[in-house]
């Protein structure tokens, strides 16, 4: 199912879930950035109340264990890469590489931070509806001219109600393949081609049907917005995680 993916927005009654969703953005905006500057301490700082928040839908954490395997991979080739690419002082060697201290350590840095960037996507998504998502994105791009606000907007609701369909699309195609033992092929490209393209057919067909109910629809960018109001309780939550983050960055 497309809406157990991690992804995917989760009803609630969390801070989180009930925090402005212009908040919201511009806390993941600021901590995704910040994140990128951060050191180990500071990486771990910023984890625990997002692991906190995380672990508030327990649920479906199980589900969510066995759909990032895919960017746990990702994380993987960039802590390889960072390994096998950066100089130092040798540590052992593998297949003529050497592996160095600092190679190891930038590796893990630059693993985290990614981490941390795709912890903080998650999170917004988890606890906010697409059309909050939409509607926030238009508020901060309509004062700004020649930019098509409505359109940006649109585009932006679709690409995140699309990313739970791209992993069930995914899911089906690996337990197809699965089932047909291609994962038994020794060639890693050969398997990696008949992922590929099954996937990308489905999703480009998906999306054409997607597009074609659209027009039939008359669908229209612009449409009545859900409200934006900000309480005093989200004011004092924003403040204090902007208080957060900015004692990130002295650590």
């Amino acid at each position: 199912m497309a809406e157990l993916t991690a992804f995917a927005y989760q009803p609630g009654v969390s801070i989180l879930h009930r925090l402005d969703v212009r908040m919201k953005l511009t806390l993941v905006a600021a901590a995704s950035l910040i994140s990128l500057r951060l050191d180990f301490a500071g990486i771990g700082l910023l984890a625990l109340p997002l692991l906190g928040a995380a672990f508030g839908w327990r649920r479906s954490l199980r589900v969510r264990a066995g759909e990032l395997r895919w960017i746990g991979l990702l994380l993987a080739f960039v802590f390889a890469a960072r390994v096998l690419t950066a100089d130092g002082t040798p540590v052992f060697s593998v297949l003529s590489l050497d592996i160095t201290r600092e190679g190891l350590r930038e590796g893990a840095l630059v693993g985290l931070r990614l981490a941390m960037v795709f912890l903080v996507g998650a999170l917004l998504m988890a606890a906010t509806r697409p059309a909050e998502i939409k509607t926030g994105v238009q508020w901060f791009l309509r004062p700004l001219p020649l930019v098509p606000a409505e359109r940006v907007g649109t585009m932006l609701g679709l690409l995140v109600r699309f990313i739970p369909v791209i992993f069930e699309e995914v899911s089906r195609v690996s337990e197809a393949q699965r089932a047909r033992a291609v994962e038994n092929h020794r060639n890693p490209l050969r398997r990696a081609v008949k992922l590929g393209v099954p996937i990308m057919s489905r999703i480009c067909e998906r999306s054409d049907r997607l597009a074609l109910a659209m027009e039939a629809r008359c669908y229209s960018e612009r449409r009545t917005q859900p409200a934006l109001r900000a309480s005093r309780k989200d004011w004092v939550w924003f403040g204090l995680s902007c208080g957060w983050l900015a004692v990130l960055l002295t650590v």
